[in-house]
């Protein structure tokens, strides 16, 4: 690894973040005025917390009012995608069904997403015709990284410019803590590493899909994890880019970790989704 590489990497790893403190003054305003501060916004979620959709999708509109043409990056559509949602947006969609829906549908995204959720932030993005970008890695590309190495999924230049054959080893811990902790911490030990190299490949896949619109401006709509600005996808942006990102947290009240504010350039408190205890269904760690 080169040593100007190194030294960059080892900043992104230890620079504090701006955010001091947990916010409580969550609403469609204060995200709105946050989000038109940089013109690459990485907006966090808990994917299944509605409030949090909601509130989000009423803040996008308040910023496109006020004149903002950001393209909307969605880690719910997979890279592949992106040709089906091009052709989708310029057809008729069939009776019965807005575009929104067409688009959504012939893209035939990946189970496990709530689409109500996340269809107004389609309807926004066709409303003001503004780029919608596939940003995600596909689960199976995701699965061949964790079985095979990021040789799997990504050539040797990019291995080379990201140094992915010889990341950082805090790097890799972090991804394997925020990994256990999602499940509980009731992951087998051993299974961590292969977990937190996919995890780590879908964050490059996201910073290489936002790209190309980070002088325009772009929202990249995608869970919390991907947004912090210690190891998710700002890790991948270089120093310049980088004083370009707003990295915007939202987290559950009472469900938030000590610390976890400081890993984004704000955080907001938001109200918590009701669901049954994820914890349930995992097997205890022998």
């Amino acid at each position: 690894m080169r040593p100007s590489l190194v030294a960059w990497l080892f900043v992104a790893m230890v620079a504090p973040a701006s955010a001091a403190a947990l916010r409580d003054d969550f609403g469609e305003q204060a995200l709105a005025q946050e989000m038109a501060r940089r013109p690459v916004v990485l907006l966090g979620e808990v994917h299944d917390n509605a409030a949090q959709h909601a509130t989000r999708a009423a803040a996008l509109r308040r910023l496109l009012a006020g004149g903002n043409r950001p393209a909307i990056a969605f880690e719910q559509f997979d890279r592949e995608q992106q040709a089906d949602i091009d052709r989708a947006r310029r057809e008729t969609p069939p009776a019965g069904r807005t575009l929104a829906e067409h688009v959504i549908e012939t893209a035939r995204p990946a189970r496990g997403w709530n689409w109500p959720l996340y269809r107004p932030f389609v309807e926004l993005a066709l409303e003001y015709e503004l780029p919608i970008v596939a940003a995600n890695l596909s689960r199976a590309d995701a699965m061949r990284v964790a079985a095979e190495g990021f040789g799997a999924v990504f050539d040797q230049p990019t291995r080379t410019r990201f140094a992915l054959d010889a990341l950082l080893p805090a790097l890799l811990a972090a991804h394997e803590k925020a990994v256990d902790d999602g499940h509980c911490n009731r992951m087998p030990a051993d299974s961590l590493p292969a977990l937190a190299r996919a995890q780590i490949a879908r964050d490059l896949a996201l910073a290489q899909a936002i790209r190309p619109y980070l002088a325009s401006g772009v929202v990249l709509l995608t869970g919390n994890g991907h947004v912090r600005r210690d190891i998710g996808v700002p890790f991948f942006l270089g120093e310049a880019q980088r004083a370009q990102v707003i990295a915007i947290g939202l987290l559950e009240s009472g469900r938030v970790e000590p610390g976890a504010a400081q890993h984004f350039d704000v955080a907001f408190a938001t109200p918590a989704q009701q669901r049954d205890d994820p914890c349930a269904t995992i097997p205890l760690r022998r």
